[in-house]
């Protein structure tokens, strides 16, 4: 796995290639997991239409893509397993068995394995070797893991623990721990900041039970700052399935300028500019909004709202919802593919 730092220009180039390609050059897919249901919705950000549903996945939890564009994988809560699907058939083409009851999912960038958190009593990442289709190793953690991330550079994995409160960073190489981060409350979702050679800055973490933003800085390893999100009127605030996260979900612009995260007692979602945190304002969405993606160019962003069974659609230029989308029960973690010819 060819690893990016401060000579990383290759990586880099290509990274940059990716990120300015328009959004009509390629086959772009936003995939929508419905936590309450047995199916998958697949959205063409073109139009904002369904163009596909995925069946028999019961539970899904975590989803992400190969990034030649060839399979999606999704944890599955029944039957603890990560099943693969087509993306030219949408039909489930394997299930590989894990050790516990998967939550979320990361693979990395050169689609050789992923990663996947085991909740509840077992306290390990599941590594899978896609080739091999199989369990490889298990990362031993502090508690059961809830969100496994791959950095941008793909030098390493990254493990958020609500129970155990802690943050842990695993070399992608050895799949060794190389150092935690403890906090007051669980860990939630995360987001990323990368400096100009492609590693990565700073870390963005939800905490159980604050509404707001915590800023790690990577090389230093500590809490440099936090980013509270605004408090509306009393009438106005749901306290509806919050599930001691009133902020679920983060996504930074694929061009490094803005900072996105929900807020499921406003319903709204908010965004700060980068790198420098100045407050740009919030856009009201459905209910409950739990995950966000982005299109590659960054010009669109889909809000999971899991209260309303929808997905908004937001203009990030100019902070408005464009429309929303009907899916399933209980959308909540979506996630960004680009698909090759022939795909769905």
């Amino acid at each position: 796995m060819m690893r990016i730092g401060s000579s990383g220009t290759l990586p880099l180039l290509l990274l940059a290639l990716f990120v300015t390609a328009p959004v009509a050059a390629q086959t772009v897919r936003i995939i929508q997991t419905n936590a309450a249901g047995d199916n998958i919705h697949i959205i063409d950000p073109v139009t904002n239409k369904v163009v596909g549903v995925i069946m028999g996945i019961e539970i899904p939890h975590g989803v992400s893509s190969a990034p030649d564009g060839s399979a999606y994988y999704f944890s599955n809560e029944v039957d603890h397993t990560l099943d693969i699907v087509s993306t030219q058939t949408l039909i489930v083409t394997a299930k590989i068995p894990l050790t516990g009851r998967p939550n979320n999912v990361a693979i990395t960038p050169d689609g050789q394995k992923i990663y996947v958190a085991i909740t509840g009593v077992d306290a390990f990442v599941d590594v899978i070797n896609l080739t091999e289709q199989r369990v490889e190793k298990r990362i031993r953690t502090l508690g059961g893991v809830h969100n496994v991330y791959v950095t941008p550079d793909g030098n390493y994995m990254v493990a958020g623990m609500i129970g155990a409160r802690t943050l842990t960073v695993v070399d992608t190489e050895t799949d060794m721990p190389v150092w935690s981060m403890h906090f007051d409350s669980g860990v939630r979702p995360m987001a990323f900041e990368t400096n100009s050679d492609g590693s990565t800055k700073r870390i963005f973490v939800q905490l159980s039970d604050f509404h707001g933003v915590y800023v790690v800085d990577f090389g230093k390893k500590e809490v440099i700052r936090t980013l509270t999100m605004p408090e509306l009127p009393f009438n106005r605030v749901s306290n509806d399935a919050l599930q001691g996260s009133p902020g679920h979900g983060l996504a930074v612009s694929p061009d490094g300028s803005q900072l996105w995260s929900t807020s499921k007692p406003n319903s709204h979602v908010y965004a700060w500019s980068l790198p420098n945190f100045e407050f740009l304002g919030g856009v009201e969405v459905g209910h409950d909004p739990d995950w966000l993606t982005m299109t590659p160019d960054g010009r669109l962003m889909y809000v999971a709202n899991a209260g309303s069974n929808n997905v908004s659609v937001i203009d990030t230029q100019n902070m408005v919802e464009l429309e929303r989308i009907r899916v399933g029960q209980v959308p909540k973690r979506n996630h960004t593919a680009i698909l090759s010819g022939g795909n769905r």
